[in-house]
C-alpha cells in the first residue's frame, strides 16, 4: 500500500488539541485555590484536605492504569468519555457537599474526579504521542506545558469566581461540566497515526549497542523486572514530592513569609507558570543532551529549589520565596516530562501506554511525601522541617540518578 505524509501536518493540530484537553484535565493541580472555600465553609484543617490531595493523586495514577485498558479494549474515544464523565461528577457532586464529613470530599473529589482526569491523562499523551517517534521530549513538554498551565490560567479564574456572585458552588458545577466538554470533544477529534501514516523517524542512536536497545519493545511486566525502572521510580518520585509538597501549601507558604494575599494567590500561578515553562523546556533539551544529562540537570535544579527554599522561610525573605517557588515550578514541571520521555526512550512505544500509567505512579508517591510534609509543618509550626527532609530526599534522587543505566 502507498504510504502518505498526511501525519506530517495534521499532528501538529492533535498537538493542540491535546495541549487544550491536558489544560483541563490539570486543574486538579489547582488544589491550593480549590481548597480555600472549603476550609472557609467547613472548618476542615490543612491535614484533612492534605489528605483529600493524596487520595485524588492515587486515583488520578490507578486512572491512568484504567485509561490504558479501557483504551486498548474499547478505544480512546470510550476512555476519554468515560473520563469526562467521572470527572465532571467530582466537581458536580462537590458543590453539593453539606460539610457533614470531609470523607465525602474524598469520594467525589478525591476518587471520582481523580480517577476521571487520569484516565484523560494517560489516554491523551499515548495517542498525541504516537505522533511524535521523532520529538518524544518535545511532544511530552508541551504537553506537560498545558497540564502545569492549568493552575495559573483555571486556578485564578476559579479564584475570581469563588469571589463573584456566582460562589464556589457554582464554579464547582461550571468547572465539571466544562472538563467533560473538553475532554468529549478531544475524544471525537484525536485519532491515532494508521499504518499507511509516514512519520520522521527517530534519531538514530550512535552506537550498535544503542541501537540494539532501541529497537526493543518492553511489555509492562518486563519493565518492572528491570532495576533501571525501580532506580527512576524512586528517583522520580522524590524529585516530584518537593513539587507536590509546596503545591499543597503554596499560598499559605507565601502567606508565612508576609506576602499580601493577593501576591498569595498570584505566586501560586507564578509556580504554575515556572512549572509549565519546566516542562516544555525540558522536553526540548532532552532531545539535544540526551536522558541521563537531563535527569542530572532536574535533580541539580530540584536541589536548588529545596534549598533557597527552605533559606527563605527560614530568614522569612519573601523574595527568596518568590525564587524558591519559581525553582521548584520548574524542577516540578520536568519531572511528568522526564517521565514521560525517559518511558519510550527505554522501553519502546509498542506498549508506552500501560508502561507510562506503571511510571506515572511516581505522582503518587510524590502525593504520598506530600502529606507527610504538611504532617511535619502541623507537628512543628513551620516550614523549615518539611524542606529539610524535602532536601534530604532530593540527595537520595541524586544518587539513585547517577546509577541508572539502560537495562
Amino acid at each position: 500500500m502507498k504510504k502518505t505524509n498526511y501525519g506530517i501536518s495534521v499532528r501538529w493540530v492533535y498537538m493542540a488539541i491535546g495541549v487544550v484537553s491536558m489544560l483541563f484535565a490539570g486543574i486538579l493541580y489547582a488544589w491550593s485555590i480549590l481548597k480555600a472555600p472549603l476550609s472557609g465553609e467547613f472548618g476542615w484543617g490543612a491535614s484533612g484536605l492534605a489528605i483529600n490531595f493524596t487520595i485524588a493523586m492515587t486515583l488520578f495514577c490507578i486512572g491512568g492504569l484504567l485509561g490504558a485498558k479501557l483504551s486498548a479494549r474499547l478505544g480512546h474515544k470510550i476512555a476519554l468519555a468515560a473520563s469526562g464523565i467521572l470527572s465532571a461528577a467530582g466537581f458536580i457532586f462537590t458543590a453539593f457537599l453539606n460539610g457533614a464529613s470531609v470523607a465525602i470530599l474524598y469520594v467525589t473529589y478525591g476518587v471520582f474526579a481523580g480517577l476521571g482526569i487520569g484516565i484523560a491523562y494517560n489516554v491523551v499523551i499515548a495517542t498525541v504521542s504516537a505522533w511524535f517517534p521523532d520529538k518524544k521530549g518535545l511532544c511530552s513538554g508541551c504537553l506537560m506545558m498545558g497540564f502545569g498551565a492549568s493552575a495559573l490560567i483555571l486556578g485564578n479564574a476559579a479564584d475570581a469566581m469563588f469571589k463573584s456572585p456566582l460562589g464556589w458552588r457554582m464554579t464547582y458545577i461550571i468547572l465539571g461540566i466544562a472538563i467533560f466538554a473538553v475532554t468529549f470533544l478531544a475524544g471525537l477529534f484525536l485519532k491515532r497515526p494508521t499504518a499507511d501514516t509516514v512519520l520522521p523517524a527517530a534519531k538514530s542512536a550512535k552506537n550498535t549497542k544503542e541501537r540494539e536497545f532501541d529497537i526493543r519493545d518492553l511489555t509492562s511486566a518486563q519493565m518492572l523486572c528491570r532495576a533501571s525502572f525501580w532506580m527512576a521510580f524512586i528517583c522520580i518520585s522524590f524529585l516530584a514530592a518537593v513539587g507536590s509538597s509546596v503545591i499543597s501549601f503554596a499560598k499559605d507558604l507565601a502567606l508565612s513569609v508576609n506576602a499580601p494575599e493577593s501576591l498569595a494567590v498570584s505566586l501560586v500561578g507564578v509556580l504554575s507558570v515556572c512549572n509549565g515553562f519546566g516542562r516544555i523546556l525540558t522536553g526540548a533539551v532532552f532531545d539535544v543532551i540526551g536522558r541521563r544529562n537531563t535527569m542530572l540537570c532536574a535533580n541539580a535544579l530540584t536541589i536548588c529549589a529545596a534549598a533557597v527554599t527552605l533559606f527563605a522561610v527560614y530568614i522569612s525573605s519573601l523574595p527568596l520565596c518568590v525564587a524558591g517557588l519559581c525553582l521548584t515550578g520548574m524542577s516540578y514541571g520536568a519531572c511528568p516530562t522526564i517521565t514521560a520521555a525517559f518511558t519510550s526512550s527505554f522501553y519502546g512505544m509498542k506498549h508506552f501506554q500501560g508502561n507510562m500509567a506503571f511510571m506515572t505512579f511516581t505522582v503518587m508517591v510524590g502525593s504520598f511525601v506530600a502529606t507527610a510534609s504538611n504532617k511535619v509543618l502541623e507537628a512543628t509550626g513551620g516550614y523549615t522541617a518539611p524542606f529539610v527532609m524535602l532536601l534530604c530526599l532530593t540527595f537520595v534522587s541524586l544518587i539513585l540518578n547517577i546509577f541508572i543505566r539502560r537495562p
